[in-house]
């Protein structure tokens, strides 16, 4: 049996064990405060790089993260991270997003009552621009009327609630509709704690441009257009 598939079995003989998996590409700029907001809580964290050109590995490693590298592709990372975890939970999270103060504490009171849901944190951006005040509302509508939580809020979740819907797909986008898609409605939980993300491509593109552009992709992505030329679009 594989070490990581047999440290998953002791586990469930213990209190449930936490894996962060963080997929990350060119992410020097965001990733140490990313993993500075996780403190000593986590038990494990698994940065899976895509192919950085920057200081991105050397700072994960540095800052305690166990680095994997993975073909370029959110989906394909974070499925390369997540069987490589030992945690009989997960949280799934961007490399420019950080948790705000009290997650770990919700994230531990999930664990212990919430098996059989997945929990995803508040959107909200590191800007104090009005604009930025307006697109957190329109997210919070997005989540609790649609229930269409995006990677960026992070995803807290069972291994085997994760198997059971099959797993992680190496999407190169969109990796994360698809997994909300399938695990529907009811097997979702929103947290009472901000994941806070980097506005810097709503500041670079344009408020409106960006916000434009995401909501063109995910149109896409449910008229059927394969993710891969969805990706060209993102970028």
């Amino acid at each position: 049996m594989p070490p990581a598939r047999q440290e998953r079995k002791r586990n469930l003989l213990l209190e449930p064990t936490l894996s962060v998996v963080i997929p990350a590409l060119n992410a020097a700029a965001t990733l140490p405060a990313t993993l500075a907001a996780l403190g000593r809580v986590a038990g494990e964290v698994v940065v899976v790089d895509g192919g950085s050109t920057d200081a991105t590995t050397q700072l994960a490693a540095s800052l305690g993260a166990r680095v994997l590298v993975a073909p370029r592709g959110r989906g394909g990372q974070i499925a390369a991270g997540v069987a490589a975890a030992s945690g009989d939970w997960l949280l799934l999270l961007h490399a420019d997003s950080r948790l705000a103060p009290g997650w770990a504490a919700a994230a531990h009171e999930f664990i212990a009552t919430g098996r059989g849901r997945a929990g995803y944190f508040r959107f909200s951006l590191d800007s104090s621009d009005p604009r930025a005040r307006r697109l957190e509302r329109a997210v919070a509508w997005r989540c609790r009327h649609l229930s269409l939580p995006y990677g960026d809020q992070g995803l807290l979740i069972a291994r085997t609630l994760l198997d059971s819907v099959g797993g992680i797909r190496p999407l190169p986008l969109m990796e994360d509709v698809d997994l909300v898609r399938r695990l529907g409605r009811h097997r979702l939980a929103g947290l009472e704690v901000d994941a806070v993300t980097s506005a810097a491509r709503w500041e670079r593109d344009g408020w409106w441009r960006r916000s434009a552009r995401n909501l063109c992709c995910l149109s896409l992505f449910f008229a059927g257009i394969p993710p891969r030329l969805i990706a060209r679009l993102y970028r």
